[in-house]
């Protein structure tokens, strides 16, 4: 039953993913579920053994060889599967394809893994001392918080803050000092631009509240004269505050110097921290922003109103389609790139690869197979297999960033193109 146990996860570790692997990540992949379907295999044993009173009966030494044989075989099997599966991919994505050394690579990582996981249990009894091994928790827990937790990090030198124009959060004139943007705030407003970019980030030490935060965005936005450019665009960002690149290149190539940005934080912790903790977050604050925005709009005669655009990706195309729970956004009016399972589209100009993990993701991939009606298809994508498909979809979130863009959660600057059914 132990060898069986151990073939079956192999094969199972080995079924397609959306995303091309590192041979260390596959050996990682491999060596989990290896472990884990070992140690379910003894907890069923261990509860059987206990509801019957009886000890399992000895493995037939008749049976080992044939059974590993077939296993092995079975092994091989998925692994040539895995191999003419992943060179599809690394060749609709342009990456180098693989040789037999990524297969020797991955087992020699695999049994490591199996092996250390193993030995897990023994060193615990080995390290038993408790004011030992409360010290390392302790100290653990300390160097994660530090890392994860930090507020408001900044950059060293993206660019001098005296180099911002007055357009800019952090430029001369903005009521936002350069160190109180955080690292992600300061890689928005210092992107590289042409002509004379209006930016306004509002990172979480603004202002207490999301109305307040709001409020002040409103209030940089009319310092910069940003209401008199024809284009408004609101940028939700991530769950950690940043805001892709490739998107605020893409809206101001498209309008040059007719338009302004303005993203307003809501988290600064890890992205999939935030959406496992608070995924209301992003769409309270794009909801207060854009309230905001749309009453001083209210205000501006009709042929001095820009036109306001709601951009979000990843986490942040949940809060930008919140905005629109109530109404059916404008043509051109809501730009959502990389959703999450899930997200209200109707309506939206969506950009979404077919393998992008973080389209696919939903707790019922457990049990159904994903909605890709409004992704593109950007690399083959692997059958839908219940659990099985949940499982490696996870893994692939790890490393969904890794790819080239057009391909996993890596958007170009096409994400701002309106598809919208009447733009």
């Amino acid at each position: 039953m132990t060898v069986l146990t151990v073939v079956l996860a192999t094969v199972i570790s080995l079924a397609p993913p959306l995303l091309p692997r590192q041979s260390v990540v596959q050996g990682v992949v491999t060596g989990l579920f290896v472990v884990t379907a070992l140690a379910l295999l003894r907890l069923v044993v261990s509860v059987r053994r206990r509801r019957s009173g009886r000890t399992a009966p000895p493995e037939r030494s008749e049976l080992r060889l044939p059974v590993a044989l077939v296993g092995g075989s079975a092994v091989l099997v998925a692994a040539a599967g895995a191999h003419r599966w992943q060179n599809r991919l690394r060749e609709a994505m342009s990456v180098p394809t693989l040789d037999v050394r990524y297969w020797f690579e991955a087992l020699a990582v695999t049994i490591v893994v199996v092996a250390v996981l193993l030995a897990v249990p023994r060193l615990v009894n080995l390290l038993s001392r408790r004011r030992a091994a409360t010290a390392v928790a302790v100290m653990l827990v300390i160097g994660t918080a530090t890392v994860a937790f930090s507020p408001g990090r900044t950059i060293d030198t993206v660019v001098s803050p005296t180099a911002l124009s007055t357009g800019l959060s952090g430029g001369a004139g903005s009521a936002m000092s350069w160190n109180r943007l955080g690292s992600e705030g300061q890689k928005f407003v210092s992107l590289p631009a042409e002509g004379s970019p209006i930016r306004i980030y509002v990172p979480l030490s603004a202002a207490p509240d999301p109305s307040a935060r709001a409020e002040f965005a409103v209030d940089e936005l009319r310092r910069t004269s940003a209401f008199d450019r024809p284009h408004l665009v609101v940028a939700v960002p991530t769950g950690s505050g940043w805001v892709d690149a490739a998107a605020v290149r893409g809206f101001e190539n498209r309008w040059g110097d007719d338009v302004a940005i303005v993203a307003q934080q809501y988290s600064d912790l890890p992205s999939w921290a935030t959406f496992v903790l608070d995924r209301r977050a992003a769409a309270e604050e794009a909801h207060a922003l854009v309230t905001a925005l749309r009453a001083h709009l209210s205000t501006l005669p009709d042929e001095r109103r820009p036109a306001l655009h709601v951009y979000g990706q990843s986490l942040g195309a949940i809060g930008a389609s919140a905005v629109f729970d109530d109404i059916e956004p404008e043509s051109c009016g809501l730009f959502l790139a990389g959703p999450p399972a899930g997200v209200r589209t109707a309506g939206a100009s969506v950009l979404a690869n077919t393998s992008d993990p973080v389209v696919w993701w939903r707790p019922s991939l457990l049990w159904s197979p994903p909605d890709l009606s409004h992704a593109r298809v950007d690399a083959p994508a692997p059958p839908w297999l219940p659990v099985v498909s949940f499982l490696h979809t996870t893994v692939d979130l790890l490393t969904s960033l890794d790819t080239a863009p057009g391909h996993g959660h890596r958007y170009g600057d096409d994400q701002t193109s309106c598809t919208s059914p009447s733009g």
